[in-house]
């Protein structure tokens, strides 16, 4: 689910905005997740934009949660970016690592996730 509000709108056609996007059970081990986005449109169209993302997931057979923070970009066609992993709880603390994902409209509702990690 992506909930998407904006927060100014200028007369040159740049906006900013907030995003909520709820992420579900993906049957790979996600349980669910959050991710807040705070997004910068262009004239154009295209986007920059910094978030944050918290999952509960299992990795590795172990279960508990982790936050991500970092940021990303829209051409117009492809929406890509790149978080850092900077805490966990449950048997995922100490985890440490990177979230990426690159999708398309075509993807949605489908957001896919490039978990990469070390358990420590």
């Amino acid at each position: 689910n992506w909930d998407e509000q904006p927060t100014q709108e200028h007369d040159d056609g740049t906006k900013t905005a907030h995003a909520v996007v709820t992420l579900t059970d993906g049957n790979d081990g996600l349980r669910s997740g959050l991710l807040e986005t705070v997004l910068h449109y262009g004239s154009d169209g295209t986007s920059e934009y910094a978030g944050l993302i918290r999952l509960e997931t299992e990795l590795d057979g172990k279960g508990g949660a982790f936050t991500a923070i970092g940021e990303g970009k829209y051409d117009g066609r492809t929406a890509s970016s790149t978080m850092r992993i900077v805490d966990g709880t449950g048997d995922l603390a100490g985890i440490s690592g990177t979230v990426s994902s690159s999708s398309t409209q075509d993807d949605y509702p489908h957001m896919p996730l490039v978990i990469s990690y070390d358990l420590g």
